[in-house]
């Protein structure tokens, strides 16, 4: 807590940890809730990774697709194909289309173009995760269900996350479910009692000549607003996922950290420079996230599918223009 910009902790790397990235219909414990489940009426399973995706993507730039499987009994999975890349972080997916213009008129080093980005955020992202937390972790009942160690390298370990299983009644007929992720607890301080469970995540600067704006280092310890504002201004969808990934599970707190390359054309070498911790609720109000809106667009994207029968679904968002289509493909 006590990282500045004069103060910084050198970002490590985790190369043993294994990051889940398993699908909907992948997932063990998922399945055991559609078994349980098939027959009693509509029933959705999801991740929290893809409806928070559902709830942000008003705020999206980016083409990305997700499929819908709808089958006799009543099941709808909600999916991703494997090369979706909808985990890969994007950076700067909502800069304003002036800057863009204007950056279109620097050398783009090869380091900071939107693919090579994206692998450093998602990968600055997991590390951050790790290294904050202390290495005495909560034991909870059940085992991780995402992570073989027969089918994992020798060494390796999985990730120090907890996965949450939440339900939800979208309306009277339709149930939802998903997996959700928490990644970290802190004890409460007195008078409250019991554990506060919260979400990891990091922000990070890459070439500050990209967004147009100061370098973090030079704000972060006197205007730590001014870069946050900046920041969600320049990746509303991603912190939007972010914010209704934490209100999917319930978590009590939100701790977002700065990270900021060590030089410019550095992109393996990075620096933690701030941590800030947010309340979901009021984070989601402050970055104009209505809660209500959120699970209108979900369920409004739900009956949609619904209305089409049993089949294969493919919802993709227009690479060129802001509309979303849905195709019916084979189920195969």
């Amino acid at each position: 807590e006590r990282v500045s910009s004069r103060n910084p902790v050198k970002l490590n790397r985790f190369p043993k940890t294994v990051f889940s990235n398993t699908t909907s219909m992948d997932d063990p414990v998922i399945q055991q809730y559609a078994n349980e489940m098939a027959g009693s009426g509509k029933v959705v399973l999801a991740t929290d990774e893809l409806i928070a995706h559902l709830m942000a993507c008003p705020r999206s730039v980016l083409p990305w697709d997700l499929y819908f499987t709808v089958f006799d009994n009543g099941l709808m999975f909600i999916d991703k194909r494997d090369e979706a890349g909808i985990e890969m972080l994007t950076v700067n997916e909502t800069l304003n289309m002036r800057q863009q213009q204007d950056n279109e008129k620097l050398t783009i080093a090869p380091c900071d173009t939107p693919d090579k980005m994206g692998i450093e955020a998602t990968a600055i992202n997991q590390n951050f995760s790790q290294q904050i937390i202390s290495e005495k972790k909560k034991t909870f009942p059940h085992p991780n269900p995402l992570y073989d160690e027969d089918e994992e390298e020798e060494g390796s370990v999985p990730a120090g996350f907890a996965y949450r299983y939440r339900k939800w009644a979208l309306s009277d007929e339709i149930t939802l479910v998903a997996r959700t992720e928490l990644h970290s607890y802190m004890k409460k301080t007195a008078p409250k009692k019991g554990l506060s469970y919260m979400t990891v995540y990091a922000l990070n600067e890459a070439n500050p000549k990209l967004s147009g704006s100061p370098s973090w280092r030079t704000k972060i310890d006197t205007s730590r607003g001014s870069v946050l504002a900046t920041a969600l201004k320049n990746n509303a969808c991603k912190m939007g996922k972010w914010t209704a990934q934490t209100i999917l599970a319930g978590a009590d707190q939100m701790k977002i950290g700065f990270v900021s390359r060590k030089t410019v054309r550095d992109p393996l070498n990075h620096d933690i420079i701030g941590t800030q911790f947010y309340k979901p609720n009021e984070f989601a109000a402050q970055i104009n996230l209505q809660q209500n809106n959120m699970w209108a667009i979900v369920k409004s994207f739900v009956d949609m599918i619904y209305k089409h029968g049993p089949g294969k679904y493919v919802m993709l968002r227009d690479p060129n223009k802001p509309n979303l289509q849905i195709f019916s493909v084979p189920m195969s």
